[in-house]
């Protein structure tokens, strides 16, 4: 944090009236064509991003299958995880493989696909319009509605120094297509430079990552939101 002394418009601190130092740097910082710039300074602070993952441990809770179509057909990760927006007809189903507790934010197909209730929903629509598409499904267990969430925004912004490990596939291993990309993320850390404006995306090169912001993280927490589980992947401090 910079000292009071280095910011323009912060007075010094023999002066007897704080206010014609603070009057004078908004004129200083106008001037520079960058109004208010002189409050900024101490309100900079690194972004945070947290993964978010559903909460297995819940006792009793249900366990959602792969979404499938009128006609049967599978539309599952194969679909809903690679970043991109998705055509969708009609309403999805959504299976319960373990018949159990409601909640707020589940993991459908194996740990691959988000189904969140009309609440989350909401909040995710209000604060990250531009990261997600939203279907609506039915469920077997509850006749509440619920969303499941496409997330559309991909960012390049894994930290691959400050992560634990991380491991790309190489032409050796016999995956072409995947070549370049990562094939094991340990400890993972984001770089917050390179996560753009994104509040709820998918990491470049390791898609089954969802990641969010930290305003994403108290909107849910705030709401009680059930089912969620946050784990910080912010630069360690």
């Amino acid at each position: 944090m910079p000292d009071d002394s280095a910011v323009p418009g912060r007075p010094d601190r023999g002066a007897e009236d704080p206010r014609e130092g603070a009057h004078h740097g908004e004129h200083l910082a106008q001037q520079a064509g960058h109004p208010g710039w002189w409050m900024s300074q101490d309100a900079r602070v690194t972004p945070r991003y947290f993964k978010l993952t559903d909460d297995v441990t819940l006792p009793g809770r249900w366990e959602l299958g792969t979404p499938v179509d009128a006609q049967g057909q599978d539309h599952g990760s194969w679909l809903f995880m690679q970043g991109t927006p998705a055509r969708v007809e009609g309403t999805l189903r959504v299976p319960s493989y373990a018949r159990g507790r409601a909640l707020d934010f589940s993991l459908a197909d194996a740990g691959a696909v988000p189904v969140v209730s009309q609440r989350v929903a909401e909040v995710l629509s209000r604060l990250a319009p531009r990261d997600v598409e939203l279907f609506p499904v039915a469920l077997d267990d509850t006749p509440d509605p619920y969303l499941l969430v496409n997330v559309v925004r991909v960012m390049k912004c894994i930290d691959d120094t400050a992560s634990g490990e991380v491991r790309y596939w190489m032409p050796e291993d016999g995956r072409p297509e995947r070549v370049g990309t990562y094939q094991a993320v340990h400890r993972l850390r984001i770089d917050p430079a390179r996560a753009g404006d994104a509040k709820v995306f998918r990491t470049w090169g390791w898609l089954i990552a969802l990641i969010v912001s930290e305003d994403i993280k108290l909107a849910l927490e705030a709401i009680g939101a059930t089912g969620v589980q946050f784990k910080d992947v912010s630069p360690l401090r």
